[in-house]
């Protein structure tokens, strides 16, 4: 885990002295959604290449079985990443860049705090946990409009705080959204 963010560290080091002066947009808001949950973000341009996304959601959690009610959950979310857009001034120099719209690299910090849990249970609720997660991700345009779709993928580590455990943890992700100008 460490050389991974080592390394991830590394390249946005050596991206951000080579960068061009076209790129990452200057602040675009979004809102998603996916199967899994809602998400309101914003994305600031830090460089050429990279953006910090802050975010706050609601994360979704299903459970099920043969013999029993399907339960759900809604959890809060906080979440913060910097993003590397590694392709980005080549999509612009081909007019398809708008909106942040190439792959990225990132290490995403998500934050579950147990404030409340919506859920269809009683005595449902999630621990305090922090997630350490470099992903993978690619972010399009649909056509020419506002309206996007992002999916992402990577595995990291998942702290509890309360209980002072660490876990393997996975994050896939696949959300539609608007942005905002």
């Amino acid at each position: 885990m460490k050389q991974s963010i080592f390394i991830f560290l590394f390249c946005l080091i050596i991206q951000i002295n080579y960068s061009q002066n076209s790129g990452v947009e200057k602040s675009i808001f979004n809102i998603q959604t996916g199967f899994l949950g809602v998400w309101v973000n914003n994305e600031l341009r830090l460089s050429n290449q990279i953006s910090l996304r802050s975010e706050i959601g609601l994360d979704a959690g299903l459970r099920g079985c043969s013999d029993c009610d399907t339960k759900y959950a809604l959890a809060p979310v906080i979440t913060l990443e910097p993003r590397w857009y590694y392709n980005i001034n080549k999509r612009i120099l081909q007019n398809k860049g708008s909106n942040n719209s190439a792959n990225f690299l990132t290490l995403a910090i998500k934050y579950h705090p147990d404030l409340f849990v919506i859920s269809n249970t009683d005595n449902t609720y999630v621990s305090n946990q922090i997630a350490f997660i470099p992903k993978w991700g690619i972010r399009r345009n649909i056509g020419n409009s506002n309206f996007n779709y992002e999916a992402g993928i990577g595995i990291g580590y998942k702290y509890y705080i309360d209980e002072k455990q660490f876990e393997t943890a996975a994050d896939l992700h696949l959300r539609i959204g608007y942005t905002f100008k």
